[in-house]
């Protein structure tokens, strides 16, 4: 699937907020309930972060050019970052909400109501969530997995509320709904952290996964028989791609045809692994001592 293909995912993220807004919208103003309050500022969030996936999508699906040689993938990250910062203005938004509620407790309305009309919401953002997640883990996606992760966050939160609610409901203790806002909060706020992290990460140029690494060392290994050895492996992500450079240490005696034929048939190798890969490969002879000293990283 080309990568433009994706915005249709984000799209779809939109339409569920808009959906979800709604409803939980609805269930506060049938509860007075400042946990379904707090829920639905969340979804408010996500409609935000939603429509800045959109944005990143089509960025991110731009090929190469002049000015951007390795392409625009990285507008991902800023993405995640713009909805990790969004979570965090929530989440304080929820608290300072629940601690006036936690001041100054009222009695909920229509609980049985609100409480259906939330579940309801909670339904489809769970529904959501888990096509975003299939996509973003199959298209290697930043994006589509951040948003997915939002929403599943959504889903727990939501979970509480209504537990949080429902308990209210039972005991007729008044202070449960600023305390259950209060925890949606704090959760909220680790999904935001955990977002922000990622997204700096990748804008630093991180390394890609071990798992990967040794995924490039086992098909390096399948070459060892053919006299060759390997150094200095670099690598990094960028948004659903990957890059990748080493050094490949030849005999000495080998023509640069023959070099040349085993570079092409290796990088081939890896790409066949790792789709979303684009690997440079080195050419060294072995037994040159500047060949043999040129493995460390750094300029």
């Amino acid at each position: 699937m080309a990568r433009a293909s994706l915005v249709r995912y984000a799209w779809l993220s939109i339409g569920a907020a808009v959906v979800t807004i709604g409803l939980k919208t609805g269930a506060y103003w049938l509860t007075g309930s400042v946990g379904l309050l707090s829920d639905a500022l969340e979804s408010g969030v996500n409609l935000i972060a939603a429509l800045v996936a959109l944005g990143a999508l089509v960025i991110a699906a731009r090929p190469p050019d002049d000015q951007h040689n390795f392409g625009h993938d990285k507008a991902e990250y800023f993405s995640s970052g713009v909805e990790g910062a969004l979570i965090l203005v929530a989440a304080f938004s929820i608290a300072y909400t629940s601690i006036e509620r936690l001041l100054n407790p009222q009695p909920l309305d229509q609980i049985g109501i609100g409480l259906v009309v939330s579940v309801a919401a909670s339904l489809v953002n769970l529904l959501v969530a888990r096509i975003l997640l299939r996509a973003g883990k199959e298209h290697t996606s930043i994006v589509l997995e951040a948003d997915a992760h939002h929403l599943m966050t959504d889903v727990w939160t939501s979970i509480g509320v209504v537990v949080g609610v429902a308990a209210v409901g039972l005991t007729g203790w008044l202070w449960l709904d600023g305390v259950i806002a209060l925890l949606v909060a704090a959760n909220i706020v680790n999904s935001g952290v955990r977002l922000l992290r990622r997204s700096a990460l990748g804008l630093l140029d991180s390394t890609i996964d071990a798992a990967d690494l040794q995924t490039v060392t086992t098909v390096l290994t399948q070459y060892a028989d053919k006299g060759i050895r390997w150094h200095g492996i670099r690598s990094r992500q960028s948004g659903s791609r990957q890059f990748i450079t080493l050094h490949i240490l030849v005999p000495g005696d080998w023509t640069v045809q023959a070099g040349h034929d085993l570079l092409e048939a290796l990088e081939k190798d890896i790409k066949r692994q790792l789709p979303y890969a684009v690997v440079i490969t080195h050419l060294e002879p072995q037994g040159d001592p500047a060949a043999e000293a040129d493995q460390a990283i750094g300029l």
